[in-house]
């Protein structure tokens, strides 16, 4: 794909796909221009703060912990070892 001086983006899809993109952001009162432009700011804010290795991070949150019995806390007192 070439690469100018413009601030066009241009790419080809699925004349399907196009439409559907369109009517789905529509119908969410979006454009494609200020779609494109959040998931450019996203990329980049990811990009610049990456989540821990091994932690599949979708929403910003951690899942809650859980404990099995085999991790439960130590209840064992000073010398009881």
């Amino acid at each position: 794909m070439a690469r100018g001086p413009s601030g066009r983006v241009v790419i080809e899809v699925d004349p399907l796909l196009k439409r559907d993109l369109h009517s789905a952001l529509a119908a969410d009162g979006s454009s494609l221009k200020e779609w494109f432009l959040d998931r450019v700011r996203d990329y980049f804010a990811q990009r610049h703060q990456p989540t821990l290795p091994g932690i599949l991070n979708l929403g910003g949150t951690l899942p809650e912990p859980t404990l099995r019995a085999a991790e439960e806390p130590n209840t064992y007192k000073t010398g009881d070892i």
